[in-house]
């Protein structure tokens, strides 16, 4: 039986051709890396591969590693394989990794979105014979609203919460959803303040992005000082001592979840906006599409419900293990499981989606 160009191990994604291991989750020689999330980078290879922008940041997460920077598009061969790195969409320095050997093409996604946010490099689509995709939200209840509509009402929150008196606590990822709202938040309502950790990353990637400028919170900063302007800050300082000092203040969280009133609900969240990093439902089905591929491997999220609806539109899927997490992340950090939150009707769509796809 024919080896696959790319197997799945212990370690992670493995390239036995090229001894090369694609985002590992345990101490390899050499690693191809996505993009900079810590479920994808981790310490401890001898050799990193990834995109020069990727390089700063994975340097800031990691210390001194060995790292090799790639630009778009770019082929590198390593015992005869060639690869290269195109991008995600995802975050900034976000990867899909295409691998090709003997006019075979696999394409290894990482984390990705369609959606072009203004901050990464847009999702550009790879064709390929296998794609590796994630299915974070790999259900049809998950439809995003464009972009600038979303930030239109993030800023109107804020704008309503300063003539209110109250400070506005945003909470996103340290790294990517953080630069995100900053890109595209209206500093004409106010002042925009952030916690150390995503101060700390934003100055990494300051000098690749446009963004207004912010304002560390220290111990220095007095809650009169916050008033009536936005803090961006990571969802574990939600709850937390840190935000003590910015009574009176709303809370509000920008994650895919925040589809289901439940997720705001059970973090008592006081508002919820629908903005993720990842591709809802219709990204991924034409992402998949696009590329011409046969085969789907599908690595972290609903991956047997998704698996078996492309299976259903005639791919060959198939699931396998991993150590991503995706935005599930954010759900584990808080002892919450992505099921709960998502209704047993919504999973049932799936099924009525594929009958009525059948049968148009």
């Amino acid at each position: 039986m024919k080896q696959p160009l790319l197997a799945f191990n212990n370690k992670g994604i493995y390239c036995e051709v090229a001894n090369v291991y694609l985002d590992p989750w345990k101490p390899v020689d050499k690693a191809i890396i996505s993009h900079g999330h810590a479920d994808h980078s981790r310490w401890g290879h001898k050799q990193y591969i990834t995109h020069h922008t990727n390089v700063p940041i994975i340097k800031h997460r990691l210390g001194e590693i060995e790292v090799a920077g790639k630009d778009w598009n770019e082929t590198f061969t390593i015992n005869g394989v060639k690869f290269s790195l195109h991008p995600a969409g995802h975050i900034i320095g976000s990867s899909q990794i295409r691998v090709e050997y003997k006019g075979e093409i696999w394409v290894f996604t990482g984390d990705y979105k369609t959606e072009d946010d203004g901050v990464a490099v847009p999702y550009e689509v790879v064709k390929c014979h296998t794609f590796i995709t994630e299915c974070t939200f790999g259900l049809p209840a998950f439809t995003w609203t464009p972009q600038v509509e979303v930030m239109k009402k993030i800023n109107e929150w804020w704008q309503q919460n300063r003539e209110d008196g109250r400070t506005s606590i945003l909470f996103g990822y340290s790294l990517g959803k953080a630069q995100r709202l900053l890109k595209h938040l209206d500093p004409s309502i106010g002042k925009i303040y952030t916690h150390g950790a995503i101060e700390n990353m934003t100055e990494v990637v300051r000098p690749l992005i446009n963004m207004p400028e912010t304002i560390r919170v220290t111990r220095e900063t007095k809650k009169e000082e916050l008033k009536g302007n936005i803090v961006l800050a990571p969802p574990s300082a939600h709850g937390s001592p840190w935000i003590r000092k910015m009574v009176p203040y709303v809370t509000g969280s920008a994650s895919g979840w925040m589809a289901f009133r439940g997720a705001r609900r059970r973090r008592a969240i006081d508002k919820g906006f629908v903005l993720s990093d990842h591709c809802d439902w219709e990204g991924l089905l034409s992402s998949i599409k696009a590329t011409g591929c046969e085969k789907v491997i599908c690595t972290h999220g609903y991956t047997d419900i998704f698996s078996r609806y492309l299976c259903e539109l005639g791919y060959d899927a198939r699931t396998e293990e991993t150590q991503y997490e995706g935005e599930m992340g954010e759900m584990e950090s808080k002892g919450e499981n992505a099921d709960d939150l998502v209704p047993d009707e919504e999973k049932a769509n799936v099924k009525i989606a594929s009958n009525k796809n059948s049968n148009s």
